[in-house]
């Protein structure tokens, strides 16, 4: 089983920053990607930046505004978002998926951390 605990939510005002943090723990395989996914009122959650070795990926409308980042040493992730937008307000999950071992394939979620943006 792998734990994944977010952190660094809140409420921000248009134009503001912040950072977003994932830790990971429990039984990982040193092959993993990790990804966020944000999930706004009344919308399908979507994957809004995604991580594994020495690859990234963003959705289109957080290009140029959001960076993904990964410590590998201490199974963290995190998500600076700036230039916030009123489009950004949502939950946001961290998500890992497993690309190694017998649990090749297994996907974990965590319980989430709210965004607000106040325009």
């Amino acid at each position: 089983q792998v734990q994944l605990v977010e952190s660094g939510g809140g409420l921000v005002q248009s134009g503001g920053s912040l950072r977003l943090s994932c830790a990971a723990s429990g039984r990982i395989d040193d092959v993993y990607a990790m990804a966020w996914y944000r999930q706004g009122h009344g919308k399908q959650r979507e994957e809004v930046a995604f991580i594994t070795n020495g690859f990234t990926n963003y959705t289109d409308s957080v290009k140029g505004r959001f960076t993904i980042s990964r410590e590998d040493a201490k199974n963290t992730v995190d998500l600076l978002m700036n230039n916030l937008q009123s489009d950004d307000t949502g939950v946001y999950y961290c998500y890992l998926i497993l690309l190694g071992g017998v649990d090749y394939g297994t996907a974990y979620w965590g319980k989430g951390t709210l965004v607000t943006v106040s325009s």
